[in-house]
């Protein structure tokens, strides 16, 4: 096996390293072009637009196939290097790339549980599931659930669960592209979204996992040089080091000594009451009984921004600005249950899950979870720059600005809806209090023109926010697509129906369920990250109770497993909708932790129900084992398909 492996991952190094320098030399010919030519800035956006999409597209078309293993695990032979780079590229969605430093930023200490949670998921995913699924052999998440606890309904929770939770994290990917090549090519962000399409059904369609594979391969080299360029370059102009992951803690101290100064400003404080009296305004107006629930809305966003603007940055003698303040009380609470619900949701999210199945072996199963954190990793690590970077051009660059006077990037940016830059107190100067953030989406797509750099680089990192998205809308409709037409339709609608048949039924679903996906995220329900911690808790209380009893307690059964999935879920989602759309609140806890009721519920009943009724057969308590210890007499792949 080794033997034949070794010259293919040689031919996949060399094939990806010319990959690699062909990229780059386009960009710098690009960047030439501008420079000596005057290339307009339209022009390099769809250039960059063009030439991520095409290999995309050409990627989709050389690796399409009719196989069954190709098409749903890529032939089981994807090297770990290379599943690692998937992985990362399909973990690192529009979230990773455009939201989280923007979170970090406006959150502060609050934003890390973002990076912590996301991040730490993966040693529950290496330790207790990534492996032993890999052993299993199955096609798809509700495969194994229904190979491992038997009978139709664990699948059919499964399959719900898996459309569920991939449809809502799918919205904020598609939102993602929309956002991208609304700002970058000028075009309506509803016709966007559409255009971004392109690009993932190519790549999806044609080949399924096989080609998804292989163009999130191309995707991660894209993504991550595109992150890292402009933060390296802002790092050396002002502090004439190129690695900011190092130095940006000395922004940290230069930013909260700024925000102290700010906090004693006396138009500051001035600006932040009118925002006070706007906000006790709009608090008293909500109390009106004869509020449509139209104008009660508008008039609680305002509310809401009002407040948050009225807030001080530092309290009152402070040494250290607010957001780099450690939570406490319900914010703690809120800080640890959302970091909760995000690490057991890397552990249970279908589309990652998914990739194990991919690897030659159980051995590089694992390794390829180690890869994955490194690849992932490596953008984590800098998100924080960015998040401090971010802060200090808005205190040295935009406040205290002439309104006549903004920054280029402020010019480029206000349109998008993204922030709003008010003169509140009507003196031509713009305080703190006056940058209104709606979304923090722009930090990164915005970090270019914060650093003054050239538009090509604004360009390659459209290219890296369009790759990021596009990988994991791949994964993400093929999970769906898969959960449809394999576990629903063939497994239990019709399973003597022939490979060309099902293989068409998948492709028709990626197709339908990308087209409902853009139509839904036209309406842009809320900002990117928020959408997919949404995702996360649905997986985590719906998948990892009943994958880790699954794997690792023999006496779970099918009466367990169903009754701690739906309880889990249903849970989740009450929550979720309850406290978001009608002010529902358990102990303070915000929408995006939902899951943390719903996941200890989940494993409580499932034990409990399984005590109370009769055992699973010995021979699915033998695949336990061999699934577990692959030295067991069961074969797992007996159950799988």
């Amino acid at each position: 096996m080794m033997a034949t492996q070794q010259p293919f991952r040689w031919s996949l190094g060399k094939i990806f390293g010319l990959y690699t320098v062909a990229f780059l030399g386009v960009t710098v010919l690009i960047g030439l072009a501008e420079q000596f030519l005057g290339l307009p800035n339209r022009w390099i956006g769809w250039l960059f637009m063009a030439l991520s999409l095409g290999i995309y597209i050409v990627i989709g078309v050389i690796t399409r196939t009719s196989d069954s293993d190709q098409y749903y695990v890529a032939g089981r032979g994807v090297p770990a290097l290379y599943n690692g780079m998937a992985t990362g590229s399909d973990w690192m969605s529009a979230a990773s790339f455009i939201s989280m430093a923007g979170a970090l930023s406006v959150q502060g200490f609050s934003g890390l549980a973002y990076v912590m949670g996301w991040t730490g998921g993966y040693v529950l995913l290496a330790v207790f599931l990534g492996p032993y699924l890999r052993q299993f052999g199955a096609y798809t998440i509700p495969d194994f659930l229904g190979g491992r606890y038997g009978g139709t309904a664990p699948r059919l929770v499964g399959v719900l669960a898996a459309v569920l939770c991939s449809f809502t994290y799918l919205i904020a990917q598609v939102t993602g592209v929309g956002l991208i090549v609304s700002r970058f090519l000028g075009l309506n962000f509803n016709v966007g979204v559409f255009v971004g399409l392109v690009g993932v059904l190519f790549c999806s369609v044609l080949g399924g996992m096989r080609s998804v594979t292989w163009t999130q391969v191309a995707q991660y080299i894209i993504l991550i040089i595109s992150y890292l360029v402009p933060v390296v370059v802002l790092s050396w102009q002002l502090f004439t080091f190129p690695f900011p992951q190092f130095v940006y803690g000395q922004l940290l101290q230069r930013n909260s000594a700024a925000a102290i100064q700010v906090t004693n400003d006396p138009k500051e404080a001035a600006t932040r009451a009118l925002w006070k009296q706007e906000a006790d305004a709009a608090a008293a107006k909500l109390k009106d009984p004869a509020l449509s629930d139209a104008e009660r809305e508008k008039l609680s966003a305002q509310q809401k921004t009002a407040a948050a603007q009225a807030k001080p940055p530092a309290a009152p003698g402070a040494t250290v600005a607010n957001y780099l303040l450690v939570p406490k009380g319900i914010g703690m609470w809120n800080f640890l249950a959302l970091t909760f619900c995000l690490m057991v949701g890397t552990a249970g999210l279908p589309h990652i899950l998914t990739r194990y199945y991919t690897t030659p072996s159980v051995k590089e199963a694992r390794r390829s979870v180690a890869w994955g954190l490194f690849f992932i990793f490596l953008l984590y690590f800098t998100a924080p720059a960015y998040a401090a970077f971010a802060r200090f051009v808005v205190y040295t660059r935009l406040v205290g600005t002439h309104i006549a006077d903004l920054p280029r990037w402020v010019t480029l940016w206000k349109p998008a809806g993204l922030f709003d830059v008010v003169d509140k107190l009507g003196d031509g100067v713009v305080q703190l209090a006056d940058f209104v953030i709606k979304s923090s989406d722009f930090v990164v797509l915005a970090m270019p023109e914060i650093a003054g750099l050239p538009f090509v680089i604004t360009g390659l990192v459209m290219a890296g926010g369009l790759a990021a998205a596009l990988s994991t809308a791949d994964g993400l409709l093929l999970t769906i697509a898969n959960a449809i037409s394999h576990d629903l339709y063939y497994k239990i609608i019709d399973p003597k129906a022939p490979l060309i048949r099902r293989l068409t039924i998948t492709k028709i679903f990626l197709i339908v369920t990308a087209l409902i996906a853009a139509s839904v995220a036209t309406f842009r329900l809320a900002i990117i990250v928020e959408l997919v911690a949404w995702a996360f808790s649905l997986a985590a209380a719906s998948f990892f109770p009943a994958l880790v009893m699954g794997i690792w307690w023999k006496r779970a059964n099918r009466p367990g497993a169903v009754a701690g999935m739906v309880i889990g879920l249903a849970t989740t989602l009450l929550y979720m909708v309850g406290s978001r759309f009608y002010g529902m609140t358990w102990w303070g806890t915000a929408t995006v932790a939902s899951g943390v009721f719903g996941i200890p519920l989940g494993f409580v009943t499932i034990y409990v129900v399984s005590l109370l009724t009769a055992p699973p057969p010995e021979r699915v308590q033998e695949l336990v084992s061999s699934v577990r210890y692959p030295k067991a007499t069961v074969s797992s792949a007996e159950f799988a398909h």
